[in-house]
């Protein structure tokens, strides 16, 4: 990280912008692990398995596919697996039952009840305001670098100004996305 003489109100900005960007990938990312009533391969991406002692995403190891709307087949490349990705599976909480058809995995997942659609959004929800927490430390750590350069590095005091203000918009945005996305899947939960 360079000095802070050195740092310029631009880079501060494009920084707070990059981490504020990873925070909507993040999201976006966590959203793909709630159920939302349709099987959505992407839920097993945190699933890990022990192949050859190292602790392996299941996409690695396997090709995951959705055959119907409300169904996803893991078939490992190497058929030893099968049995481990079952057990992982199961480990993961997902509510389902992995069916084991010896070359594969099966995962049938019922119609969400109007109660487990609630929960999800309350769960999305909650992830939401998680990304949102890390969106406001970012803003925070943006507009303390932006007045240490008032102090230290002799920005004058409406140039500061304008960069925490062009700070807060940015945070202003990527709020909005969040609402935006957050939306966006309680829709799809919610939509029968």
């Amino acid at each position: 990280m360079p000095d802070l003489l050195e740092l310029q109100p631009e880079e501060v900005l494009m920084e707070c912008e990059e981490r504020m960007e990873l925070a909507i990938v993040a999201l976006h990312k966590e959203f793909t692990t709630v159920r939302s009533g349709r099987a959505n391969p992407k839920m097993f991406e945190r699933v890990t398995v022990d192949y050859y002692s190292v602790e392996t995403p299941i996409n690695q190891v396997a090709a995951i596919t959705s055959p119907e709307g409300n169904q996803i087949y893991v078939k490992p490349y190497d058929k030893s697996l099968v049995n481990k990705i079952e057990k992982a599976i199961l480990a993961g909480n997902f509510g389902i039952t992995p069916v084991n058809d010896g070359m594969g995995v099966r995962l049938v997942f019922p119609a969400l009840t109007e109660e487990r659609r609630r929960e999800a959004v309350k769960s999305i929800r909650r992830i939401a305001e998680e990304i949102k927490n890390g969106i406001r430390s970012i803003r925070r750590d943006a507009i303390e670098k932006v007045k240490k350069l008032e102090k230290e590095a002799h920005l004058p005091e409406d140039d500061s100004k304008y960069w925490q203000d062009e700070v807060q918009k940015l945070t202003d945005k990527f709020n909005l996305k969040i609402e935006q996305v957050t939306d966006d899947k309680e829709r799809e939960i919610m939509h029968i």
